[in-house]
């Protein structure tokens, strides 16, 4: 049995953040019913370079598979009606519109508490519910900016870097997921709902606590390292094999550089003034450095990697995703789940893929989920038909 079994969440997410919470609440076995648009539905299901996906974008089906879809048009009274009797039956609502959206619609969450006292309900928005931002628009680049983390990316003198993925809508997901979770827990014991406000800024910061506490406790800031670690050692960083690939060194601790020195027959290092410390090594990183480039280019990245992990030397190859996501210590993890995908769909992807999982192993009812993501709607007449209306009622909602 899965941890969240007999959990059902009424989703009216869109986009990343929002999905990707309700995307790690199925895969520990929450009923996610998600409640999309008519016409496109999720803007999701279109997101990419590739125009021809036929509203299963791969960006799509990475947070949505084993979901419900159905469509409700939430201007029309009899759609709104049976959004409220889906949420009198849930034990979650999860909605990342613009603040205040939901309540006008009347879906607020005091009016889903008044129907539903023990919901939790989980708002996830850009700035968050209250304060004077809250009406700004937000997109994940955009808050990699305001947060300070774009700052943080990039060689020194450079301009700033945006992170080469989504991660603010990433890390926003999990915040929402986790601040469920310990909602849900809470309800165990008093019975109670909660209304829960995360914020995509907040989370955001939370999130780079290492950068972001020294200046709270200082009042100075990290300077941009590039990729050589916030410890500035000249043991850290990329260097280039022989084989023109490149390798990650994360030498920081007294003992790995004395590793490192034997591992590359340098012991002499141990004795040289220069290098007997952190200090010292990073007073003259200059030389240290140089004399690494050198070393490292006389064997593969891959020997590299192999020989200096054996001496517990952090050191890995710099991986694209390709190469990354076939690892064949990905297997035993259990980390890629097969799905099947809609098989009438007129254009690729169709037939069988692979999406992530939650990325912890439990020992019984761990993470996992079965079906692929849904077509959108596909879902409305059962899930209406399971609320209880009629087929000429669930007519008069879809028309």
């Amino acid at each position: 049995m899965q941890p969240l079994e007999g959990i059902r969440i009424a989703d009216f997410s869109h986009v990343m953040a929002g999905p990707y919470a309700s995307h790690l609440l199925c895969l520990l076995g929450a009923e996610v019913i998600k409640v999309e648009p008519p016409g496109r539905g999720d803007p999701m299901r279109f997101y990419g370079n590739d125009r021809r996906y036929d509203g299963m974008s791969p960006a799509f089906i990475g947070v949505n598979v084993g979901k419900k879809s159905i469509v409700l048009n939430l201007k029309k009274p009899a759609a709104l009606a049976a959004a409220r009797k889906l949420i009198e039956s849930a034990d979650v609502v999860l909605e990342n519109f613009r603040p205040g959206v939901m309540a006008r619609l009347g879906l607020g969450y005091d009016a889903c508490q008044a129907l539903n006292p023990g919901i939790v309900y989980c708002s996830v928005s850009g700035y968050g519910q209250a304060g004077p931002l809250r009406n700004w628009p937000a997109i994940d680049n955009n808050m990699q900016a305001t947060s300070g983390m774009m700052s943080l990316s990039g060689e020194a003198g450079d301009g700033s870097m945006r992170v080469g993925f989504p991660v603010v809508d990433t890390i926003t997901g999990q915040t929402a997921a986790f601040a469920i979770l310990a909602a849900l827990f809470r309800r165990q014991k008093n019975g109670a709902g909660e209304y829960i406000d995360v914020a995509m800024l907040d989370a955001s910061l939370a999130f780079m606590t290492s950068a972001v506490v020294p200046f709270l406790v200082t009042g100075k800031t990290l300077p941009r390292t590039g990729n050589t670690g916030y410890s500035g050692q000249p043991t850290t960083g990329l260097f280039t094999a022989a084989d023109g690939r490149q390798i990650s060194l994360g030498v920081v601790q007294q003992n790995q550089f004395e590793a490192l020195a034997r591992a590359l027959d340098r012991e002499e290092w141990l004795q040289d003034s220069r290098y007997q410390t952190a200090d010292l090594r990073l007073a003259n990183a200059a030389d240290l450095k140089n004399e690494l480039t050198e070393i490292i280019k006389s064997r593969t990245a891959g020997d590299w990697e192999s020989s200096m992990s054996d001496a517990s030397i952090p050191c890995s190859m710099v991986r694209d995703v390709r190469e990354s996501a076939v690892l064949p210590h990905l297997a035993q993890r259990g980390l890629k789940i097969p799905i099947t995908l809609p098989q009438d769909l007129p254009t690729p992807p169709h037939g069988t893929a692979e999406v992530l999982n939650a990325g912890f192993i439990m020992t019984s009812g761990g993470p996992g989920v079965e079906g692929g993501p849904p077509i959108h709607g596909a879902d409305t007449e059962s899930v209406l038909g399971m609320l209880g209306y009629s087929a000429d009622e669930i007519r008069d909602i879809v028309s």
